[in-house]
């Protein structure tokens, strides 16, 4: 019960990535807010986790992202734990020189600023207590920019530069802020997976392990220790739970038009 006591919000939680993150710290003793903008979904996964709160969240929302924050710290006191994992579906891969603005607008808002509205709402709660764990999911695909979601790409490689500037500034108050990279079998993979069946055997291959990460036993464990007493020396990296995919590289690289 290593995060008993501690409050957790974690974004795009009803599913994949953000469910197996919101067990994880749920099953070593936090307090688990679920923000999620599918009521269903969201429902579900705080129904199957005593005391676990659900709060409907469309991060493209400033007004609601913030208010997520705001309602956990009143129905709380305070917010320890902020995990940013949610991110705008609905953009299929693309040639580069077939993207609009709407994209990438779509894409930053959701995959950069609603985490930096996230992380700027709970600041005052973690300033004050002198503690506080930011831990914001990125992905290889930025890092390696990998083609045809440069949309994603991009606004995942803004949030790891928010992301080591928020952690070289706020230190000072306590506050750790780390990225993590997963690679894990989701709804999302599982669709890729259908749709590109060479290209993902490919990538299995090129996996060191293999596999796809589980995203509760392989993902959860890691953002669990960024978000424990542990890891209070950690601040400003990107951790890689991907089988050592990062390792090499892997061919990401589905059809298009």
């Amino acid at each position: 019960m290593v995060l008993k006591d501690k409050v957790a919000l974690v974004t795009g939680a009803g599913q994949g990535v953000g469910e197996g993150i919101a067990r994880a710290l749920h099953a070593r003793g936090a307090q688990v807010v679920i923000a999620e903008y599918d009521t269903e979904s969201g429902n579900r996964v705080a129904q199957a986790l005593d005391n676990a709160v659900f709060q409907q969240v469309d991060i493209r929302d400033r007004a609601q992202v913030e208010d997520a924050v705001k309602q956990t710290i009143s129905t709380f006191g305070h917010l320890d734990i902020l995990v940013n994992n949610a991110y705008p579906t609905g953009t299929p891969p693309a040639r580069l020189e077939t993207r609009e603005d709407e994209d990438f607008e779509r894409a930053l808002t959701g995959g950069f600023m609603a985490p930096w509205w996230a992380m700027k709402a709970a600041f005052e709660s973690m300033q004050g207590r002198q503690w506080g764990r930011v831990i914001n999911v990125c992905s290889l695909n930025g890092v390696n920019a990998h083609p045809y979601t440069v949309e994603y790409n991009s606004a995942k490689e803004a949030l790891r530069a928010l992301s080591r500037t928020a952690a070289r500034e706020w230190a000072k108050h306590g506050i750790c802020v780390n990225v993590i990279c997963p690679a894990a079998r989701t709804p999302a993979y599982d669709r890729f997976e259908r749709y590109t069946p060479e290209n993902a055997a490919l990538m299995l291959k090129q996996n060191p392990m293999g596999r796809m990460g589980d995203p509760e036993a392989d993902i959860g464990g890691v953002v669990a220790f960024l978000a424990s007493d542990d890891a209070r020396y950690v601040t400003g990296n990107t951790l890689f739970a991907d089988g050592g995919s990062h390792i090499n590289g892997v061919n990401w690289e589905p059809p298009v038009a």
